[in-house]
């Protein structure tokens, strides 16, 4: 028997107390897994999931609520229907999570899939063992029914057997390389997907921007996780007229910077190879240091290049960036357009008006005016990205919805089918048809017309 939504909510609640006494053992989870510092997971992690468990609590019900169509929104050729959309579960969710914010990128996906009425299943990533093994139990622990969280080995092999399985819908986060060879088998199986992509973001900083507060965004998007997010801060386009003051300003957070151990080599040999190219080509760090291969990665952020370089061009989970000035709004708009990526933005300005005009021509799933990464956690907001970064959204009222396909269940009372009756010439059903037309779209005396039409031929319908 499907459970309501009040009782789907039940599991949730504790959960988000779980969330509060475990804090610590999740954080040490993530320390041991991937070596990401207590404090960031708490903030960047725990507290986001916390808050998304609050915002179902609150607002589940009323976004997947039935909706009944107003009679007024009802066409005259409908007269008698009355029509209900529904808000159905897909049925099972194959949920195949990723490893650098284990907790709130899962999490967040798993309780949306199970409120909307979904069974799950959940294969982690090889990365993360031990946090899944851990956000597994306090799931069971919640109340979360055991039967609808079905949880995969943690293993790379596990991918492939997910997308083979018997699921309805499936929500993968990861790279763009991976993402369209799994797009492919599903659309080969005509399974529906939203598919949470990399990305390569831009930064805008306008000639009226506080560039203090830019440069410490910049730094903070840079180097969050490592860089190993994927709405990091990647490509920072700023106003000529205050290129430099930008940089002094950035100069001495690069200068400060410490090699990072990544949590693949494959990360650090990608971010050595886009900086050792882009300095090939012209480009220079905004203070030595660079890439050091074997010890890590130190913080990078590469001046004097250009939008066709590949460290403006791939997705890579580092923390470099490069920084190009613009004339004009229209030449930063030419130059973000030559990465095919379009997760999330952000714009430094103090013209709110003139940042929601740039954000309107923004190819991203995301734009923060004046702050970067932080807002796209709001528990509220969907979360998702446009062409190389994928597809659909999780989170907010869309996420929970994305989690449900709509069905209409449209009902008529009475015998009355004039639709029924042969369709000829001379049929009073194409006369009346005809009167619909004109009364309801012709307007003027077109609709007084229709109107005797619908008055003169009706009644042979009822014979």
């Amino acid at each position: 028997m499907q459970r309501s939504v009040r009782e789907r909510l039940q599991p949730v609640g504790r959960l988000r107390r779980l969330l509060v006494s475990d804090a610590d053992l999740l954080c040490q989870s993530v320390e041991r897994d991937v070596k990401r510092p207590a404090a960031e997971v708490l903030l960047t992690d725990i507290l986001p999931v916390a808050d998304a468990c609050r915002f179902l609590q609150q607002e589940s019900r009323r976004i997947l609520r039935p909706s009944s169509i107003s009679f007024f929104r009802r066409p005259l050729w409908l007269f008698g229907e009355r029509d209900v959309v529904y808000r159905r579960p897909h049925g099972v969710v194959g949920i195949i999570g990723t490893w650098n914010y284990p907790i709130l990128l899962n999490g967040v996906q798993i309780v949306q899939a199970v409120t909307a009425g979904n069974g799950v299943l959940w294969k982690p990533s090889e990365l993360v063992p031990e946090t899944s093994e851990r956000f597994h139990g306090l799931l069971l622990r919640a109340g979360f029914p055991e039967a609808l969280i079905q949880r995969l080995p943690a293993t790379r092999e596990a991918g492939p057997l997910l997308i083979e399985a018997e699921v309805d819908h499936v929500v993968f986060t990861g790279s763009e390389a991976v993402g369209r060879k799994l797009a492919a088998r599903l659309g080969e199986r005509l399974i529906s997907s939203t598919l949470e992509l990399s990305g390569c973001d831009a930064m805008f900083v306008m000639a009226d921007a506080d560039l203090s507060l830019a440069a410490k965004a910049a730094w903070f998007g840079v180097t969050l996780n490592k860089g190993q997010t994927c709405l990091a801060v990647r490509r920072i386009f700023v106003d000529q007229r205050v290129h430099e003051a930008f940089l002094e300003l950035l100069r001495p957070l690069a200068a400060e910077a410490r090699p990072m151990s990544l949590a693949l080599e494959s990360q650090e040999r990608q971010a050595e190879r886009l900086v050792r190219e882009a300095q090939v080509q012209g480009a220079r760090p905004l203070h030595s240091g660079g890439s050091k291969s074997g010890s890590g990665v130190t913080p990078t952020i590469l001046i004097d290049t250009n939008p066709d370089m590949a460290v403006c061009r791939e997705a890579s989970f580092a923390p470099i960036a490069a920084v190009m000035p613009f004339r004009s709004i229209d030449e930063a708009l030419e130059m973000n357009a030559r990465c095919e990526f379009g997760l999330g933005a952000s714009v430094f300005t103090a013209d709110v008006v003139a940042a929601r005009e740039l954000a309107a021509k923004l190819p991203a799933g995301m734009v923060t005016v004046n702050d970067a990464l932080a807002p796209t956690a709001h528990p509220a907001t969907p979360f998702g990205g446009r062409m190389a970064s994928g597809w659909g959204v999780t989170q907010g009222a869309e996420g929970l919805r994305a989690m449900t396909m709509p069905q209409v269940v449209s009902i008529r009372g009475g015998k009355w089918r004039p639709h029924y009756q042969p369709i000829g010439p001379s049929s009073p059903l194409v006369a009346v048809t005809r009167g619909i037309l004109e009364w309801s779209h012709g307007g003027g005396k077109k609709c007084l017309r229709g109107l005797k039409r619908i008055l003169g031929n009706a009644w042979k319908l009822w014979r």
